[in-house]
């Protein structure tokens, strides 16, 4: 079987050329297939290939103090869902351009686990009573693949098209608490933050995203499947994979 891991920090990365090199010959050393984007503001990985090598490479980073703490999304198939080994270095781990949303400028925004959200989700409200709106801040593409039953969806292509597109609804969100969510907890954590400093109140981020939900608590209030950026195209809640062939 093929360990498929999700995984990001976000952290000060001031040699990110170097660190996308190191990482990028362990894991070519190892066999490793997936994505490896490396940022001044941290590290976003997928990758995909047999679990002692993927045990060896995530013992590598761990040796770095940055990184001890990387928390990792786990799933299985019979084949490597990737192509290819690709190593980049970018300006930011998910492209958002918002000044007001740069992680190591701020506060982590608060997060709610899986479990305690799947207990909000089956009642409608948060723990204060307040009426509980999922947000989903991954596109259409994504979405259409499957999401939280009732959730927000805005009609995007890009991340970078979330603010505009959230604005028409702000009166709406008035008085409640909104859970933002994505794949595996990055963009969802950047929405949260920018929310935060743009007038929204009583905003949470979904822990670890969907990947996390799925793997602690299954599809309560779910439906369908999560979409991901490989050959599997979308995982069910039980974390199994719609497509999983061979090239």
């Amino acid at each position: 079987m093929i360990l498929n891991i999700a995984a990001y920090r976000f952290v000060a990365i001031d040699d990110a050329a170097a660190l996308a090199g190191r990482i990028h010959a362990r894991a070519n050393a190892l066999a490793l297939r997936g994505s490896v984007l490396v940022a001044p503001e941290g590290l976003n990985l997928f990758l995909a290939g047999a679990e002692g090598a993927i045990d060896d490479l995530l013992g590598m980073l761990r040796n770095d103090t940055r990184f001890a703490d990387l928390v990792v999304k786990r799933s299985w198939s019979n084949h490597v869902p990737f192509a290819r080994l690709k190593v980049k270095c970018k300006r930011e781990i998910i492209a958002f351009r918002r000044d007001d949303a740069i992680p190591l400028d701020h506060v982590r925004p608060a997060s709610v686990a899986p479990a305690e959200l799947a207990r909000w989700i089956e009642r409608g409200t948060d723990d204060e009573g307040r009426r509980l709106v999922l947000l989903d801040t991954r596109n259409r593409e994504e979405f259409g693949h499957g999401t939280f039953r009732d959730a927000l969806t805005l009609p995007i292509d890009n991340f970078t098209d979330l603010p505009a597109a959230l604005e028409s609804h702000r009166d709406d969100l008035a008085d409640t608490t909104v859970v933002s969510f994505c794949t595996g907890g990055i963009r969802c954590e950047k929405a949260a933050l920018w929310m935060q400093h743009n007038g929204f109140d009583h905003v949470l981020q979904l822990d670890g995203g969907i990947l996390n939900y799925f793997e602690q608590v299954g599809g309560a209030g779910y439906d369908g499947r999560c979409f991901v950026f490989d050959e599997r195209i979308a995982l069910d809640p039980d974390l199994r994979p719609l497509h999983d062939t061979g090239a």
